[in-house]
């Protein structure tokens, strides 16, 4: 079983998640943009949802982790072999909470976009795409001639 680092520092001792670690990061990062350029670094970049790419003989399989999301927030295009998923999740905004404060709020909302380059042919007419359970599962055919064939040898 894999163990999280630990993280010592005076009496308290917490495990470290590296994946929130570089969030952090990313969010001072943003703050100090905001500061040193004021209204040009407002654009907020899209983040990236954790995403599996795999593949069968014949297909890839792309699954996307997209909780709490519905099918009519998540926009999928394919161009040649470039797969994109996008779309947006709104911050609740105050009275669309039934009236409670937040006290802390972990959960990604705002603008995501998932990219993957497909690493071969595919058929674009037989794409399937379900969402169930907060992850978005496409199965892409392969092209006929990007499938593997099974060369019979003579002799």
């Amino acid at each position: 079983m894999a163990t999280l680092p630990v993280r010592r520092g005076g009496r308290n001792t917490s495990l470290v998640n590296p994946t929130r670690e570089f969030e952090d990061i990313y969010d001072r990062m943003g703050q100090l943009m905001n500061f040193a350029f004021g209204d040009l670094a407002r654009v907020e970049m899209p983040w990236v949802p954790l995403a599996d790419l795999s593949e069968t003989d014949g297909a890839y399989v792309v699954k996307v982790e997209l909780p709490g999301v519905s099918k009519d927030q998540v926009d999928v295009q394919l161009q040649d072999r470039e797969v994109v998923v996008s779309g947006e999740i709104p911050e609740e905004q105050d009275g669309q909470n039934g009236g409670r404060r937040r006290h802390r709020s972990s959960r990604r909302t705002g603008r995501f976009e998932f990219r993957a380059y497909l690493p071969g042919d595919v058929n674009a007419d037989a794409v399937r795409g379900e969402l169930t359970d907060g992850v978005l599962t496409l199965t892409i055919p392969k092209s006929e001639a990007a499938k593997p064939r099974k060369i019979e040898i003579t002799g």
